[in-house]
């Protein structure tokens, strides 16, 4: 990845503005427009077309008449070279793809092409299993043949979040192409951009007209009429756990599976055996890479006793060495994605400080920036268990620290939350480590690592943080139905 400086001039061709419907931009139907903004600068972008259940409703139909005509001939294998196709032409144009996430959320484009590159890595894995979903024979005895057969489940809804754009559109809806599935995006306000430009490639390498489209808008008006909608047979989301228990509930009365990825307050358990060095490296990435703006980023820091005085210490001084500025500039960390997230950052800072919590590092926006949606990265300790910043997610480059002496206490501290997306625990002894981990309530458990797995390893939450696995091949099983045929003989 190049570490050079960009500017707003090598992004090549505009910016998209409107919705991607059966295969062509489309003006909102009441012509209505909002601004997405750069929140390095604070400056809009450009206006984008703000959909509504009008517009909904054209793109969940084109969706319905493609699943029902010429997707539905595809065969799995040709799926799969269409989207192989897909990962090459994106991966041809990864750079315009980066800047223009680095414009809408603000991360360094370094960032933004490692995501493009991971984009790639999805649609590839999912376009090798398109003709690999199999189903079974059943054995009834020599008057009966009977077998399942797996089968897409319809058209689908996909609702992102905008920490990263286009990476969780690729999680969600590759595996629902794999399946044969037609799909319906609605990208978050914040960073719709990529999104809109995704499907304009999909059609560009040659996906019927109506497979792939995207409605720009927010989630109460595009969101919920996407969900509530009769021909939506499939529901992902990713985002808070409020909005995930509406929409959850909303599909419940439509009878729709939904897969849910909500939030994570996730625990790091360093114990007194462990590679400090090690532990300290990771938590650097855990806690800052995206800004903080990340479900599973290791934000809740549970340190044994007798090492939490060094490893803060190890902690610092990498904290000290991230450059923090546009994301054009290509530093370490870039803004956060809007004004309303930054004011959520600094309003559990300031609760922290009322509080008596300890700023070890950092603690506020960095003195040369004036302008902009800007956090340093900061450590905290001296919190109280039973604070905001101890128990809720606060989604910015925030690491809180608390101390305990007894393993026991902390598999109660980490498990004391509602929250269950991820936790991790650092110790030499692998034994001691794997039965820490058992006793962990959390869709995923890595030792001695953060972010361990890819596209191949499944992740989802319990408790709080969700229902349903993404990625690997239960992904792709989010979207396929099992339909059992019968024979008598």
């Amino acid at each position: 990845m190049s570490d050079r400086r960009y500017s707003r001039a090598d992004l090549k061709g505009p910016l998209p503005d409107a919705h991607f419907i059966y295969g062509a931009y489309r003006h909102a139907a009441a012509r209505e427009t909002f601004a997405t903004v750069d929140p390095s600068t604070e400056e809009t972008l450009t206006s984008v077309a703000r959909g509504r259940a009008a517009d909904i409703d054209l793109a969940v139909e084109a969706a319905h008449g493609a699943q029902r005509g010429d997707w539905r001939q595809i065969t799995p294998a040709e799926r799969g070279r269409l989207m192989f196709k897909l990962a090459d032409a994106l991966e041809a144009d990864a750079e315009r793809f980066a800047l223009m996430e680095t414009l809408d959320v603000g991360k360094p484009v370094k960032e933004s092409l490692g995501d493009v590159r991971g984009v790639c890595a999805t649609i590839r894995y999912n376009a090798g299993a398109a003709d690999k979903m199999e189903g079974t024979t059943i054995p009834l005895g020599p008057s009966f043949i009977d077998f399942t057969m797996l089968e897409p489940v319809g058209v689908t809804a996909h609702i992102v979040p905008w920490n990263y754009p286009l990476g969780m559109v690729a999680r969600s809806v590759a595996p629902a192409l794999a399946a044969g599935c037609t799909a319906v995006v609605k990208p978050a306000e914040q960073s719709p951009l990529t999104a809109l430009a995704f499907a304009e490639l999909c059609h560009k390498v040659g996906f019927p007209k109506g497979v792939v489209n995207v409605v720009a808008g927010y989630g109460e008006e595009a969101g919920a009429a996407l969900v509530a909608h009769p021909k939506v047979r499939g529901i992902t989301f990713t985002g808070s756990v409020a909005t995930g228990r509406k929409i959850y509930m909303n599909a419940a009365q439509g009878l729709k599976p939904a897969v849910l990825e909500l939030g994570g307050k996730n625990p790091m358990i360093v114990l007194d055996d462990a590679d400090l060095e090690r532990a300290a490296f990771d938590a650097i990435d855990g806690a800052f890479g995206n800004s903080g703006q990340v479900c599973s980023s290791s934000s809740r820091l549970l340190l044994q006793h007798n090492i939490a005085e060094e490893f803060l210490e190890r902690l610092a001084e990498n904290a000290r060495k991230l450059g923090v500025g546009p994301g054009l500039d290509n530093l370490d960390l870039g803004p956060l994605v809007s004004k309303e997230q930054y004011d959520k950052v600094q309003s559990y800072l300031a609760s922290g400080r009322a509080a008596g919590a300890r700023m070890r590092h950092g603690g506020g926006r960095p003195a040369a920036l004036a302008r902009g949606y800007f956090i340093e990265p900061t450590i905290i300790d001296h919190v109280d268990a039973g604070s905001a910043l101890a128990r809720e997610e606060i989604f910015g480059p925030v690491a809180v620290a608390q101390v305990f002496d007894k393993v026991e206490e902390a598999v109660e501290l980490a498990n004391g939350l509602g929250y269950g997306l991820v936790s991790g625990v650092y110790s030499r002894d692998i034994s001691r480590a794997f039965k820490l981990a058992r006793d962990l309530e959390a869709g995923s458990v890595w030792i001695n690592g953060w972010f361990i797995g890819g596209v191949q390893a499944p992740t989802g939450g319990i408790k709080d943080s969700g229902i349903g696995r993404e990625r690997g091949l239960p992904g792709i099983r989010n979207y396929l139905s099992i339909k059992n045929v019968g024979i008598r003989l």
